[in-house]
């Protein structure tokens, strides 16, 4: 921890990746790239995860299909992380032929979808019954009870979920590996190799140099502290769910 804070300054915001010795070094590029790559992963994993989850509680609940998914849904939630990069890169990135943001942001989103579905799933059913037996008494049609009701009763468990979801992905760095790679140099195309954090940080600690090394102490941080405050967000969104 010192060391990455010993490490921080500017230039690390402000400047590209350089060669080793290069005083105007920094870890812009990665950064955004980071940013992306995970804002991506939740713009695809968040609405697949809570749809799916929606329908293991509202519509699915005790069915064979829906026990399945829930069981699919566990072994995903604890399988490594490499295994989802290896195979994103043998469905996408080979075909492709090059490495791309496009695959990993969606080996990401694969990841963060299990922890917002089972999330989504176990909170909507903590919804009590009556809430929805009044609903449909009024009149309303199932959907608009899920909307109007349901997720409502259940929206700070889902956000945390979400949230947890997001903090899970950011730090991970073996399946973009295999599905983004790195880049040492800032951009925004989708469909070529994307830095990130998580990546150059790794590449950087390995590294001999000692200046790409104190690069990677401060990226170690930057990404500790992100994590860890997305986790106490997380929890206080569901502390103030449960006092209300």
């Amino acid at each position: 921890m010192m060391k990455g804070i010993d490490a921080l300054n500017w230039n690390i915001f402000i400047y590209e990746g350089s060669p080793p010795g290069y005083e105007d070094s920094g870890l812009k590029h990665a950064l955004v790239g980071q940013l992306i790559l995970v804002g991506l992963a939740t713009l695809i994993g968040v609405p697949l995860g809570i749809m799916a989850g929606t329908y293991l509680s509202e519509y699915g609940k005790n069915s064979k299909l829906a026990h399945t998914i829930r069981d699919i849904s566990d072994i995903m939630m604890s399988a490594p992380s490499i295994v989802i990069g290896a195979f994103v890169y043998a469905v996408i990135v080979m075909p492709m032929g090059h490495f791309s943001a496009w695959a990993g942001a969606i080996a990401l989103a694969i990841i963060m979808i299990p922890i917002i579905l089972r999330t989504t799933d176990d909170m909507l059913q903590l919804v009590p019954g009556t809430l929805r037996e009044a609903a449909f008494a009024l009149g309303a049609p199932k959907y608009k009870v899920i909307i109007d009701v349901v997720y409502r009763g259940a929206k700070a468990g889902i956000l945390t979920g979400v949230l947890l979801g997001v903090a899970r992905v950011a730090g991970e760095t073996a399946p973009l590996l295999f599905t983004s790679f790195n880049d040492n140099f800032f951009t925004t195309d989708l469909n070529q190799a994307m830095p990130s954090l998580t990546v150059t940080m790794f590449n950087y600690a390995i590294s001999p140099y000692d200046d790409w090394q104190q690069l990677g102490w401060a990226a170690a941080f930057i990404l500790s502290m992100f994590i860890l405050g997305l986790n106490i967000v997380g929890r206080l969104i569901l502390l103030a769910g449960k006092r209300k």
